[in-house]
């Protein structure tokens, strides 16, 4: 059938599954924008406070859906506005398609009005990225961007056509996606080997990262975690990816772990790793990280194998796959004394956070409380700071998916697009996006899209008027010079959420917690909560480099 080029890309996004797209629209997406008018009946959009707000907006809705999350943007600084949305995505290998328009072909390359090279500028944070020349390509374009944000390790991809291209009319013939392509199972000689290491151990760790979420491997995981009879600890960008309700699970590894995985790093005699890149926060120094004992690594990214650490045996291929693969040649084994051995340290190094006063709230008691309140099955989105790490240190995610925040590129502003995005993906689900007024600050434009769409999100603000990790950072290593980590504290942050149509509720003492908690998840409206603390508590435990240390500082 005859169709424009925006017709196209309506019935590309239908191709795909696609029934939501975030955006702003703009001169050189008008085009676009009359089409997904004609289409409004099959494609829901939902139009930001801000470009940067649809690029989260997608970026939550893909992390708590599994699927593509889709946003569109005009040209020039319609476009640069998606680039934080878009490394931020790529950096926590989320699947996104962006959809930009550029000026018309004649136009391009004179620096003319709103023209810019986006796709040169979004080359180093995207998987590809691609500027449409002839609209004969459009609809396969498409394909490919869907096809490759979703292959082997998932990211976001960039489709740029210029104005006169969406207006063109050509043939367009309905396509059924592929089926995508499996990653090979390692060698089986590389199988063996980690089969014979995982027999030999006597006390195993077993760390799980990103990737155990993105393969839907967590069933595989913890089918794997009883079989070898391991300790479990997860990454930020793991939480939820093992139930954090069982016994197994000894908190996250690193700079905010816990002491538990601290220790049991120190004295384990085979760290498993899966799906994991070992970031620097985890590692905090490479050259001390757990020296003692070999690491074996599973990855679907080859280049993340000896990038950051030298593993001693890798096994290149999807962790679901992997796992399984493992799972079916491992007889299930006990190591009861090692058990033994974390069951007490988790009892001797328990989370804890002291109050400056009986009334004071602190942010342990906050997140429990909310924790108890949803039944630990809230899908929870956050910012970037302190806010964060309590979250997932206090908040006990027992599901895959139910974790939304910023790992890699640490994007403050992210946590209110991407929990409206999470809440439009998850309409039964309650949504709560955990903030640092900071973070706040940057884009708390996007009440204005919960209240227009009526999008239910809860929007927590921890409020401790300063730049919290920051400011932290200054008080143990710059002698306590807070330089510019003060807030304005004259934002009336309830008078602001009205003014934007959104209820209003404070929490500030310890015994309004309860109460206010119970009234913001009983509405089924956006909620800003404006929850008072002390700024002076720290993010709980800072563990020193992640128990790095030469050898393990307990014999068995």
């Amino acid at each position: 059938m005859l169709l424009t080029g925006a017709q196209i890309v309506m019935e590309c996004l239908l191709e795909q599954g696609v029934d939501t797209v975030f955006g702003y629209p703009g001169g050189a997406v008008l085009n676009i924008y009359d089409a997904l008018y004609e289409y409004r009946d099959k494609i829901r959009h939902i139009r930001t406070a801000h470009e940067q707000g649809a690029a989260h907006a997608a970026d939550g809705y893909a992390r708590s859906s599994g699927k593509t999350g889709v946003c569109i943007a005009t040209s020039g600084p319609g476009a640069t506005n998606l680039v934080t949305g878009i490394a931020t995505a790529y950096m926590d290998s989320v699947p996104m398609v962006a959809i930009t328009g550029n000026v018309s072909s004649d136009l391009l390359g004179l620096d003319s009005f709103q023209e810019v090279d986006i796709t040169g500028i979004t080359m180093p944070v995207t998987k590809h990225n691609f500027l449409v020349k002839d609209v004969e390509n459009l609809a396969d374009t498409i394909r490919r961007a869907f096809r490759i944000a979703n292959t082997g390790r998932k990211g976001p991809v960039l489709v740029d056509i210029p104005k006169d291209l969406t207006a063109k009319r050509c043939e367009y013939t309905r396509s059924e996606p592929l089926a995508l392509p499996k990653t090979a199972l390692p060698k089986p000689e590389r199988l063996e080997q980690a089969l014979e290491m995982i027999r030999k151990s006597e006390r195993p760790f077993l760390y799980a990262g990103g990737g155990v979420v993105a393969s839907g491997a967590n069933d595989a995981l913890k089918d794997f975690a009883e079989r070898i009879d391991a300790p479990v600890s997860c990454s930020l960008m793991c939480q939820g990816g093992y139930d954090q309700t069982d016994a197994r699970y000894i908190g996250m590894l690193g700079m905010h772990g816990t002491n538990t995985s601290a220790l049991a790093i120190k004295n384990c005699d085979l760290l498993i790793a899966v799906g994991t890149r070992f970031s620097d926060r985890v590692l905090c120094n490479a050259g001390l990280f757990a020296q003692h004992c070999p690491i074996l690594q599973i990855d679907i990214d080859a280049a993340e194998f000896n990038k950051n650490i030298d593993v001693d045996l890798r096994l290149h291929g999807d962790a679901k796959e992997v796992l399984t693969c493992l799972n079916e040649q491992l007889t299930p084994v006990r190591h009861s004394e090692w058990m033994g051995m974390i069951q007490g340290w988790k009892a001797l190094y328990p989370l804890e956070q002291k109050a400056p006063s009986d009334e004071a709230v602190t942010p342990k008691e906050l997140m429990e409380t909310l924790d108890r309140l949803t039944g630990s099955e809230a899908i929870i989105a956050t910012e970037v700071g302190q806010h964060q790490m309590w979250a997932a240190q206090f908040y006990r995610f027992r599901h895959p998916r139910q974790f939304i925040s910023s790992g890699g590129l640490g994007t403050m502003g992210f946590g209110l697009g991407a929990a409206l995005g999470a809440q439009v993906a998850n309409p039964d689900k309650r949504v709560v996006n955990i903030a640092g007024d900071g973070s706040f600050h940057m884009n708390c434009n996007e009440l204005s899209t919960a209240a227009q769409y009526r999008i239910p999100v809860i929007e927590l603000v921890v409020n401790n008027t300063v730049l919290g990790m920051v400011r932290q950072w200054q008080k143990l290593f710059y002698e306590s010079r807070f330089s510019q980590t003060d807030l304005d504290r004259a934002t009336d942050y309830e008078m602001l959420a009205r003014a934007f149509g959104v209820k209003a509720l404070t929490i500030r003492t310890k015994s309004d917690i309860e109460p206010v908690l119970k009234q913001a998840l009983a509405l089924n409206e956006p909620v800003l909560i404006n929850c008072y603390i002390d700024p002076d508590l720290n993010v709980l435990p800072m563990v020193p480099a992640g128990g790095c240390v030469e050898k393990p500082i307990l014999e068995m």
